[in-house]
């Protein structure tokens, strides 16, 4: 009785061992667009007119400035929910920061073409000594920084976030 016992325990811990080991599926670029929860903010896709969303802040007073390397992100999160909540849609102009709180609407200009894009912080990113932004693919396209993957950049505040994140 104990030896069956035994062998039905550890088939029990080898099933839910396998079980731990397998991995998530991860979305990409051609999967379909998922069904949003209620709660988060409508996504953007590559047809909207991006441009004109941010037109309130061009004569913005600027609160902060920082210099360093951007770089971006794409297809690994795409669909992922961001720090605020939102659904991550890389064709999206949008950014993460180490630092900005949620909301932040800053202004990244490319320094090497001086291409510019006015964009909302709704991710955080983690601390890396050589980068300041990551951008959304779609921002990284306006700035016209693709093909390098990293480019060094200005980051101007024109207003701070209020920090909220969806649950």
């Amino acid at each position: 009785m104990t030896k069956q016992l035994i062998k039905i325990l550890l088939t029990f811990i080898l099933i839910n061992f396998l079980w731990s080991c397998s991995s998530v599926p991860k979305f990409t670029s051609k999967d379909p667009r998922i069904n949003k929860p209620k709660e988060t903010k409508p996504v953007r896709y590559s047809n909207t007119d991006d441009e004109h969303e941010y037109n309130e802040f061009h004569n913005e007073a600027i609160l902060e400035v920082q210099t360093g390397i951007a770089s971006y992100y794409g297809d690994d999160f795409h669909g992922n929910i961001t720090a605020n909540g939102e659904i991550y849609d890389m064709y999206g102009i949008s950014a993460a920061h180490p630092t900005y709180p949620s909301g932040t609407i800053v202004k990244v200009t490319n320094l090497t073409n001086n291409k510019s894009q006015i964009l909302r912080i709704n991710d955080h990113m983690p601390q890396h000594p050589e980068r300041i932004i990551d951008l959304s693919y779609g921002a990284a396209r306006k700035l016209d920084m693709i093909e390098d993957g990293l480019a060094e950049v200005k980051v101007e505040v024109l207003k701070w976030g209020d920090g909220e994140y969806k649950k």
